[in-house]
């Protein structure tokens, strides 16, 4: 069942929002077509990926970090396969699909990650033309991690999808 959150809303004019933030009108159709809608919440299923990530342990005994912002972009976006309509800005726009275990024998790259940025992070999904990681910290933070290295995609589940399906160009995430 997916239960209305409280966060969600309609703004004028029909863009969706999302934790107060107004989705663009192509963001908004790619997740329409993929059978989101605003007030999604399937918490159930969230809570489902966060213990068979908390009980998954490498063999090399990494384990995945589950926190609330993790949990909550599951619960809104989680099991969407998406596809973006239209051509990119910058580059193509990515079709993405929304599960975290895509990452679930990844909690080594996802923990050097987050000591990397001084944070935890966890697996939300992958690009799937790429089988890029798609991977969010405890902030909220958005990022991609492929072949040609760590992408910075926005500063919040919203704003990275709004990079991911408009083609706009992620930040590339460098040591200094």
């Amino acid at each position: 069942m997916h239960a209305d959150h409280p966060a969600t809303a309609t703004a004028a004019g029909g863009t969706a929002r999302t934790g107060g933030t107004p989705l663009p009108v192509p963001v908004d159709a790619a997740l329409r077509a993929a059978g989101w809608r605003p007030g999604r919440w399937d918490i159930k299923q969230a809570e489902i990926w966060a213990d068979t990530l908390r009980r998954h342990t490498s063999p090399a005994g990494h384990r995945h970090a589950v926190f609330p912002a993790a949990v909550e972009a599951w619960a809104q976006y989680g099991g969407l396969h998406i596809t973006p309509q239209g051509g990119g800005r910058e580059i193509a726009p990515a079709t993405i699909h929304l599960d975290p275990m895509y990452g679930l024998h990844l909690a080594r790259t996802l923990g050097d990650l987050g000591r990397a940025l001084d944070t935890e992070v966890s697996p939300i999904g992958e690009e799937t033309e790429t089988q890029a990681l798609l991977a969010i910290d405890a902030q909220g933070r958005v990022y991609s991690l492929d072949h040609s290295g760590d992408w910075f995609l926005g500063a919040h589940i919203d704003h990275a999808l709004t990079t991911l399906f408009t083609g706009a160009r992620p930040t590339r995430l460098t040591v200094s």
